[in-house]
């Protein structure tokens, strides 16, 4: 999901991950406003409401240098040098052991069990600086029976001289680095690997992001040239995007936390032949399974349907480059992901049902698991009136192997969350206890043979 909605329905907001993807030097005390391109000219999406909060400047010795090459191939063997004088982590990393997820008939095993589940999207964990912040969350998550967590797996800026807060990689015409400093680099998203194998909670990481948030797409566009449909296919963005690949997947590999890989985050290559994302997808999954055969991949869309599906309008038109049917069939990814936002798209809340139902039975067609990966609602009061029909046909006579409502909030020393967040509670009848608690517990009763 696009964090940020238009100024003149919510205000403008501040986000506490400071990052510039366009380089324009702002004050260091300062709030900083990362703007990115709306859902549809139309209709607005999501903002986070957040807390402002600064940071050192990393020092010149915790970031690594890679030079971006000029062909998009990369093997592993290229990188293999380089890799092992990366810093390594030091926290532990694989050491939690257990079998890792894997798909089943429709359905995913997850901690050697055959079952549907219930997750959640918690975007910012990877930017929090607080070991107990990030530690509060996984234990909520583990007393929720919130099986997974979708996080951001990529954070960048263009300019590491007026950056604040957390970022993984600096992309600028003079090169591609990586941050390894501990408070404010890759270290951070050690940390949430490590805490969530210790809580036996899993995780989604999308590699990259359509969107401008922790700088996207348009960070590398910024970098070197382009925009947000040449970027599938331009040679240096691409290198550098597989380098980055190249470095998280190999880190956490070995580790039972990881759910699965995203190739990104709601990719969208407007007006193209849907084509593009296709073998774009098909390219980079077949890379990800080359480095890391033991993990699921997934696209990370918001499942746009293509003629003949539907009626013919926004999200079965085409219009955004994905075709989530030709996608599910790509033998490199292991299921499909589609997301829901009515009130964003144009549609009545009960549509989402509809919405549901014919991804369902993609899937079915596919043979292949489906995620109903976000939803959520900006209502400031009973989001369970409108989210909760939508998990009662998730729970119903579907096979969809999990949904993750976006998104989980609690209590933190800063305040990422945004108008759809649904605050930890475990008072009877709150939106969480109804949409978090009772429902993970009742996608895990549910009978895994019922829809099969």
């Amino acid at each position: 999901m696009n964090l940020f909605i238009s100024a003149s329905l919510f205000g403008i907001c501040i986000l506490f991950q400071l990052l510039v993807v366009n380089g324009a030097p702002t004050s260091s005390s300062a709030s900083k406003l990362i703007l990115s391109t709306p859902k549809t000219s139309t209709t607005t999406s999501k903002i986070s409401s957040t807390s402002a909060k600064s940071s050192s400047i990393t020092s010149k010795s915790s970031i690594v240098t890679l030079k971006s090459s000029s062909t998009v191939a990369l093997s592993t063997t290229q990188l293999s040098s380089t890799l092992s004088s990366y810093p390594t982590p030091t926290v532990p990393i694989g050491a939690e052991g257990g079998p890792f997820a894997t798909v089943e008939g429709r359905m995913f095993q997850i901690q050697s069990k055959t079952q549907y589940f219930a997750g959640t999207n918690a975007w910012w964990l990877g930017q929090l600086q607080n070991d107990t912040d990030v530690f509060n969350v996984f234990a909520d998550l583990a007393l929720s029976q919130l099986k997974v967590a979708r996080v951001w797996g990529f954070s960048e800026t263009n300019n590491a001289a007026t950056a604040s807060g957390v970022y993984y990689q600096v992309l600028n015409s003079s090169g591609q680095y990586f941050n390894f400093d501990s408070n404010t680099g890759i270290p951070r998203l050690d940390y949430v690997v490590s805490t969530a194998e210790a809580k036996g909670v899993k995780l989604v990481l999308p590699l990259a992001n359509h969107w401008g948030d922790l700088g996207g797409i348009p960070a590398y566009t910024t970098a070197f040239g382009g925009n947000s449909t040449s970027w599938y296919t331009d040679a240096q963005s691409q290198t550098a995007y597989k380098k980055y690949i190249n470095l998280i997947v190999n880190r956490y590999k070995n580790s039972a936390a990881i759910f699965a890989w995203e190739l990104c985050n709601e990719p969208r290559c407007t007006g193209c032949s849907t084509s593009v994302i296709t073998n774009w997808a098909s390219s980079t999954s077949a890379y990800i399974k080359s480095l890391d055969p033991s993990h699921m991949v997934a696209l990370g869309d918001e499942g746009w349907l293509t003629p003949p599906a539907g009626d013919g309008s926004y999200a079965y038109s085409g219009a955004e480059g994905v075709d989530f049917a030709v996608n599910l069939a790509i033998p490199t990814l292991d299921y499909g992901t589609f997301h829901l936002y009515p009130e964003s798209w144009g549609y009545n809340d009960s549509w989402g049902s509809e919405w549901i139902a014919q991804h369902d039975a993609a899937g079915a067609a596919a043979g292949k698991p489906v995620v109903f990966e976000e939803y959520g609602s900006t209502a400031a009061v009973d989001k369970a009136a409108v989210c909760g029909p939508w998990q009662q046909t998730t729970l119903g006579n579907t096979s969809v192997a999990y949904d993750s409502f976006w998104q989980f909030a609690t209590a933190l020393s800063i305040d990422p969350f945004d108008d759809y967040a649904i605050y930890y509670n475990n008072t009877a009848g709150s939106d969480y206890e109804v949409l978090a608690f009772q429902h993970a517990a009742a996608m895990l009763a549910k009978n895994p043979t019922a829809t099969q």
